[in-house]
């Protein structure tokens, strides 16, 4: 299995179902598993997609879904709403992610993806996609307001592990809690 394929099984097993395109690994923990992935802009399908940057550590991404749930899109966008400087930096950030996303579709492409972070032109739509915008190298106010608030994503185990040569999902994988980040 080449690096490429074996990245592409360990990011199906992080999100739970096949890959809709090949993608490439940007970032990595400290186990040396996914973090963020980057997505074609035109799946397979030959269906336009937004989202450039993907996350896919199921702890991040566990620990980003609770701030969700406690509000904190709507609290997001009401920070960037308040800070006229702010709200001009998400718009940068959004700029340029599509500004980047659509250098990589060619000019004859029939269906185009539109948006900027998680395909919203304005505002803030999805901490996932600003995180994983901000975790894969990128200035985007939001990202890096939610890493300040999840911090760096460590687990004392790895979350996909290889057992009798088959990648699997780690049975004995949890949710490390300590006092900043109780289950």
């Amino acid at each position: 299995m080449s690096s490429v394929e074996r990245d592409g099984a360990v990011l199906a097993l992080q999100i739970g179902r096949p890959l809709r395109a090949t993608s490439m690994v940007l970032r990595r923990c400290s186990l040396g598993l996914p973090v963020i992935a980057e997505v074609p802009p035109i799946l397979d399908t030959g269906e336009p997609f937004p989202t450039r940057y993907w996350l896919t550590c199921p702890l991040a991404h566990r620990r980003i879904a609770r701030v969700e749930a406690k509000g904190g899109v709507r609290a997001a966008q009401s920070k960037i709403d308040a800070d006229p400087e702010l709200t001009r930096a998400l718009e940068a950030a959004h700029a340029r992610y599509a500004r980047e996303r659509d250098a990589l579709i060619s000019r004859d492409a029939g269906r185009r993806p539109v948006g900027g972070v998680g395909g919203s032109s304005t505002g803030v739509k999805c901490l996932h996609a600003h995180y994983a915008d901000f975790a894969a190298g990128n200035a985007n106010p939001i990202g890096r307001d939610v890493h300040e608030e999840i911090g760096e994503p460590s687990c004392p185990l790895p979350c996909v592990t290889n057992v009798d040569g088959e990648l699997q999902r780690n049975p004995d994988w949890r949710e490390p809690t300590d006092d900043r980040h109780p289950k």
